[in-house]
């Protein structure tokens, strides 16, 4: 009876803390992460924009495009550099949004319908991106729409390569957006 009693209350915390998280939380993006072996990889950003395309909000970027790497290597998330204004940022603002390459495996980012400066944002359209450098100058960058403020919703994904993505291909994949409020 015990162990039972404590499984439903396990359960009910983890439904209480989805419900808080969907709560403040204004949308998601999750893919499948496969890390690639060699240089001049897995570099990726993931930011939202409003809908006439100015920077809102950086959720993540990997720490050798942030830290200098974008310098070394111009085609390194070269979108998402210039549209964050990443030259123009303090080491404390790089430092908020950055974090080691991750490890294979799903991935999921969370916007809280803040912008960079974490001021709640008003209901309306918005874009959220993720840009991979999969290979040198191969590149990928998914969009979704978000309509924040109008409920829950799976928006369409759009993909757009350049260059030759080749093997590396597989290093970001399945894509999904979430609006969850």
């Amino acid at each position: 009876m015990n162990r039972f009693l404590v499984f439903f209350m396990l359960l009910a915390a983890i439904a209480m803390a989805n419900a808080a998280a969907q709560s403040t939380n204004a949308a998601e993006l999750s893919f499948l992460f496969t890390r690639q072996s060699g240089s001049a990889s897995n570099q990726f950003a993931v930011w939202i924009e409003d809908a006439q395309g100015r920077y809102v909000k950086t959720l993540y970027a990997t720490r050798y495009t942030v830290n200098g790497g974008w310098k070394q290597r111009e085609t390194s998330i070269p979108l998402w550099v210039k549209k964050s204004n990443l030259a123009g940022m303090t080491k404390a603002q790089v430092d908020s949004l950055t974090g080691a390459t991750p490890r294979t495996g799903i991935i999921t980012y969370r916007w809280d319908g803040t912008d960079s400066r974490n001021t709640a944002l008003p209901p309306g359209n918005y874009v959220i991106y993720l840009e991979a450098t999969l290979r040198w100058a191969n590149q990928v960058l998914y969009s979704a729409p978000i309509r924040l403020g109008q409920g829950p919703a799976t928006p369409e994904v759009k993909t757009e390569y350049t260059g030759d993505p080749g093997a590396e291909r597989e290093m970001i994949n399945t894509v999904v957006v979430k609006t969850l409020r």
